[in-house]
């Protein structure tokens, strides 16, 4: 199979159809139009097996993660996504790996209203690069440079499953109830993108970023872009049954949930004024969200407590995930 029947048969038409793109895949460049009055939001990410994702992952699960890790950008930044363009290096044309994996995109696409509008395929060493892209209004950009003291912080959904269950498929933890271990990777291989949460707190939160690198290093971010500080009352951190009944001590299921990474959850800030608008508006849509902290003035500072006492991570690491 040459790489434009590849294209053909597994991408071309696997994809929910926009009208907004006036020229998708097929030519060399896609054509697609910008509605009136809104930004454009741009994101890029690279998955690398054994990096990312785990040799021999399932391609429906690699494709999943692929995408979803590129929504919960958009997210962050308050944007609609609308299209993606996606650049797929594969050590061969696996006929069924492929059907697997269109397959789930196609499914995606269709669940997010998005579009597959262009890409590149090549052969090599399994990697996924998507860009996505979508919409946002002028006025409502969430950054991760505005934070202000007094602002609450909050995050959505439990932290800390994803690093669990990887831990779990790499023998590090064994968790005995079959439930909560399925759970845990789950977490790991199905990473829920915050699509509507953040949308929903346009011109409600000060601040937002999503949590790939683990709470702890990437609300350092935003306390180095807003030029403040914080203190995280981790006896408030949403924590899964899944997680708390599978980890048998305390300590060790803060560090997951502090520094794990990989869950792709909103953490965001809000004033005072907005803080029940917010409650009110995410239990609306259902969406779980919990108050783990507040903004200080003490810039770039991180306070840890624990029962309203000062706490320090007894791990070996204590920031989240670093690439180099």
């Amino acid at each position: 199979m040459n790489e434009f029947n590849l294209i053909r048969n597994y991408f071309e038409t696997s994809s929910y159809q926009r009208r907004d793109v006036k020229v998708g895949i097929g030519d060399d460049a896609a054509i697609t139009q910008i509605p009136d009055g809104q930004y454009l939001a741009t994101t890029t990410d690279t998955l690398l097996e054994s990096v990312h994702f785990l040799e021999g992952s399932a391609p429906n699960a690699i494709a999943h993660k692929s995408l979803a890790v590129n929504l919960s950008d958009l997210a962050a930044m308050g944007a609609e996504p609308a299209w993606i363009n996606l650049s797929l290096s594969i050590p061969s044309a696996d006929e069924l790996w492929l059907s697997e994996f269109s397959n789930k995109i196609r499914e995606l696409t269709e669940y997010f209203s998005i579009q597959l509008i262009g890409g590149d395929t090549v052969k090599g060493d399994l990697a996924i690069t998507i860009t996505a892209q979508g919409f946002v209004p002028p006025d409502s950009i969430l950054t991760r440079s505005s934070a202000k003291p007094g602002d609450w912080i909050f995050v959505t959904g439990t932290l800390g499953d994803a690093a669990a269950g990887l831990d779990v498929l790499l023998g590090k933890l064994d968790v005995h109830d079959l439930t909560h271990k399925n759970a845990l990777v789950n977490r790991h291989y199905y990473p829920t993108p915050r699509v509507l949460a953040g949308q929903t707190l346009r011109r409600l939160a000060s601040s937002c970023i999503d949590i790939s690198d683990g709470l702890l290093q990437d609300m350092q971010h935003v306390l180095n872009a807003s030029s403040v500080g914080a203190v995280l009352n981790l006896d408030q951190l949403p924590i899964s049954k899944a997680l708390g009944k599978s980890i048998p001590h305390l300590e060790q299921a803060l560090e997951y949930a502090c520094t794990g990474g990989d869950d792709y959850e909103l953490l965001f800030t809000v004033p005072e004024v907005h803080r029940v608008s917010v409650e009110s508006a995410m239990a609306s849509y259902n969406i779980p969200c919990t108050c783990i902290g507040q903004v200080t003035g003490a810039q770039g500072k991180l306070e840890l407590r624990l029962n309203d006492e000062a706490y320090a991570l007894s791990g070996k690491q204590s920031t989240g995930f670093q690439h180099f």
